[in-house]
């Protein structure tokens, strides 16, 4: 059974529209790097979907139980959902660059557009971070 949501708050502005942190845009941006959709966070979160949906459009914000929830979904820690995942994903580069195979790949790596360069990268990160499952 889904838990009720705590009740939704109005999301402070600082007079443009937008919070603060800009919260919203790093959920979703987590969110969407773990490849989730907003029914499976809100499935791991035990929340209804429009609940997710509220919080990413700014129309709510969550209380610090649910920053707490939306971490634990996102595999990823309430500061990191505070300062945009930023410092997650670096820490995910330095990770990745002490596999010596990786290292050893960058020399041609740093050959490749930067479409081309960002598409390896992600899928180099979703197999090392979310090994796929065999059948």
């Amino acid at each position: 059974m889904v838990a009720a949501p705590p009740p939704p708050q109005l999301m402070p502005t600082n007079g443009n529209g937008h919070g603060h942190l800009n919260l919203a845009a790093s959920i979703r941006s987590m969110r969407l790097r773990n490849g989730l959709s907003q029914r499976q966070l809100a499935a791991r979160m035990s929340v209804p979907r429009t609940y997710v949906s509220k919080i990413e459009n700014e129309k709510a914000t969550p209380t610090l139980s649910s920053l707490e929830r939306l971490a634990k979904a996102l595999e990823a820690t309430v500061p990191d959902l505070l300062s945009g995942g930023e410092r997650n994903r670096q820490e995910e580069v330095r990770e990745l660059m002490q596999d010596s195979f990786i290292a050893e790949l960058l020399p041609f790596v740093t050959q490749l557009n930067g479409m081309q360069m960002s598409s390896i990268l992600t899928q180099v990160r979703d197999l090392t971070v979310r090994p796929r499952r065999s059948a």
